[in-house]
């Protein structure tokens, strides 16, 4: 019999014991339970190493006290044993650490936004925390042959998010290609959250050139802070820039200051 290794995430011990235990009567189910992002980060990690790798994850929405609205960093991997790591934010880490892991939030009630942020996050399926066992069974066997998982009722409201998001997405992705390639390399600096000094240090630049690149990147993107720069760097797909050893520029982009 194959088993399928789940990993229930909640920071509600009551209720992930519960259900782990509930989990753990069916015959072709290990079940184990982390109570933080963190530590089901570190689970994740150690099955790996061991050869044991888990088939899904089933995240908590609003594991450590999730902001909605918040789009999720990636990855996730700074956080200590009581750190905050919202159930969105870990999809997302798990997605970038370990792409084969499925990963199915359970949630308190229904949120077509959140949903939505959930599913680009990685998430295979959103299900609620009151649902009947069989239904959760049903929705971890279907994860597993790459099927989604959303309750009818949110199907409307999460198409429409997304439809919105990609709405967005397309005129942030326009204003990023009005940057030059330097300009969009000092983005990426900012996306990796560096101040004007490191930047100058990094791109071998003067404060005062990268404080007007800088205004640059903020009025041909049309907003007035960085914050709200990095917000729709994010949208449009812009990482941050490699944080490796200084200086490393792209020959395309190398006479462009």
């Amino acid at each position: 019999m194959v088993r399928i290794r789940v990993l229930v995430v909640d920071d509600h011990r009551i209720f992930a014991e519960s259900l782990a235990a509930a989990l753990a009567a069916e015959p072709d189910v290990d079940v184990s339970a982390a109570g933080s992002g963190p530590a089901a980060l570190r689970c994740l990690d150690r099955a790996a190493a061991e050869g044991r790798r888990y088939d899904v994850l089933l995240v908590d929405a609003d594991l450590g006290g999730s902001v909605p609205g918040v789009r999720p960093a990636v990855p996730v991997r700074d956080g200590h044993e009581d750190g905050l790591v919202d159930g969105i934010s870990l999809v997302a880490g798990v997605r970038s650490a370990q792409p084969g892991v499925r990963t199915v939030v359970l949630a308190e009630k229904d949120d077509p936004r959140r949903a939505a942020l959930a599913l680009q996050a990685g998430a295979s399926g959103w299900v609620a925390k009151d649902c009947s066992l069989s239904r959760l069974l049903n929705v971890i066997r279907g994860v597993l042959r790459d099927e989604t998982h959303l309750p009818p009722a949110l199907l409307t409201g999460v198409l429409r998010e997304l439809t919105a998001a990609r709405k967005h997405r397309t005129e942030s992705e326009r204003l990023v290609e009005s940057l030059t390639p330097r300009e969009r390399e000092v983005l990426r600096c900012m996306v990796a959250g560096l101040g004007r000094k490191a930047v100058a240090e990094r791109l071998y630049l003067s404060p005062h050139t990268v404080r007007t690149h800088m205004q640059n990147v903020l009025g041909k993107l049309g907003v007035h802070s960085t914050l709200a720069a990095v917000a729709l760097a994010r949208r449009a797909g812009v990482g941050p820039v490699d944080l490796g050893p200084a200086g490393r520029i792209g020959p395309e982009e190398s006479n462009s200051a």
